[in-house]
C-alpha cells in the first residue's frame, strides 16, 4: 500500500519478491518495514507525506552510516561494551519496573500529603502568581448584562447563585471553580487583562469588568498569592504525591537490591577479592 509513495524505479534483489521502496548502496528499504507508521484513517495525501519523509529520513541515515563507517578507524567503532551495559541496564529497568507496579501502594492520603508539606515547606516556593477566581464572558449586546452586572457587584448572600445562572445559561466562555488555585498566566490566556506588573495590578484589582468588542468580562479575583511566597498546599498536592511515590519506588528498589545482595552472601554466590 506503500509502494504509491516513491515514484522512481529500483532494482530489487533478485532474493526478495517483496516490494523495494528505497535503496542506499546494498541497504534497502521494503515496504514491510513500513508497517504501522501511518495511523490508520489518514487520508491519502498526509499518507504519502508520512511515507515520503520516513523514506528521506532514512535514505539520509544510511548514507550518513555509510560515510561515517568509512572514516572512522576500527577503534573508533568498537561498542560492544557500551551495548552490553545499556542492554544490562535496559534489562534490570524493565524487572525494576515490574517489581515496582507489583507492589507499589499507590494510594497516598491527604495526611501523608500534608505531612510532607509542612516538613518541607521551603522547598514549596512560588514561582508565578496564582490566583482563585471566577469570570464570565458575554456579547457586549447581551440583554442581560444589566442582570449580570447587579449580581457581580453585589453583596447579598445569594448573589453567586444568581450569578451563576445566569452565566451558565448566556455565557460563551465562563469558569467559576473558584476553590482551585490556577495561575495568573493561565488566566490570562482567556480574559484580556493587560498589565506591566501583574503583583501590583492583582493588590489593587479584585472585581473586574472588561469591554473588548465585541465582549464584556466579568473577572472575581477572589484570591491570588505572589510568586515567591509559599506555595498553598492545595496547588503544591499533586507533585506532592508525585514526589511519596517516587520516594516508594525507590524504597521497593533498594529493599530489592538490599535482600538480593544479602542472599548472594549467604549462598557464597560472590567474592570480593
Amino acid at each position: 500500500m506503500f509502494a504509491f509513495a516513491l515514484n522512481s524505479c529500483i532494482n530489487v534483489p533478485k532474493q526478495s519478491d517483496e516490494n523495494v521502496l528505497a535503496r542506499v548502496y546494498d541497504d534497502y528499504l521494503y515496504e514491510t518495514d513500513l508497517k504501522g507508521i501511518v495511523p490508520e484513517g489518514t487520508n491519502v495525501k498526509d499518507s504519502i507525506s508520512i511515507v515520503r519523509n520516513y523514506v528521506n529520513n532514512w535514505i539520509t541515515e544510511k548514507l550518513e552510516l555509510y560515510k561515517a563507517r568509512r572514516n572512522l578507524l576500527e577503534e573508533d567503532m568498537q561498542f560492544e561494551k557500551q551495548l552490553e551495559e545499556y542492554r544490562n541496564s535496559l534489562i534490570i529497568y524493565q524487572y525494576e519496573s515490574k517489581l515496582v507496579s507489583q507492589t507499589l501502594d499507590t494510594v497516598v492520603n491527604d495526611s501523608e500529603i500534608e505531612e510532607y508539606y509542612n516538613k518541607n515547606i521551603g522547598n514549596f516556593q512560588l514561582k508565578d502568581n496564582i490566583v482563585k477566581v471566577y469570570y464570565a464572558r458575554f456579547k457586549e449586546d447581551s440583554p442581560v448584562i444589566p442582570k449580570v452586572r447587579k449580581f457581580f457587584y453585589s453583596d447579598k448572600p445569594d448573589a453567586r447563585d444568581s450569578l451563576e445562572v445566569y452565566i451558565e445559561k448566556y455565557s460563551n466562555l465562563y469558569f467559576l471553580d473558584d476553590e482551585i488555585w490556577i495561575l495568573f498566566d493561565d488566566l490570562l490566556k482567556f480574559v484580556p487583562i493587560e498589565t506591566y506588573n501583574e503583583e501590583a495590578y492583582l493588590k489593587n484589582h479584585r472585581k473586574i469588568e472588561l469591554k473588548v468588542e465585541p465582549h464584556v468580562y466579568f473577572v472575581n479575583i477572589t484570591d491570588f498569592k505572589i510568586k515567591e511566597s509559599v506555595s498553598p498546599l492545595s496547588f503544591e498536592k499533586e507533585k506532592i504525591r508525585q514526589i511519596i511515590l517516587n520516594k516508594r519506588k525507590l524504597e521497593i528498589i533498594n529493599r530489592m537490591r538490599q535482600e538480593i545482595f544479602q542472599a548472594a552472601q549467604m549462598e557464597n554466590n560472590f567474592e570480593i577479592y
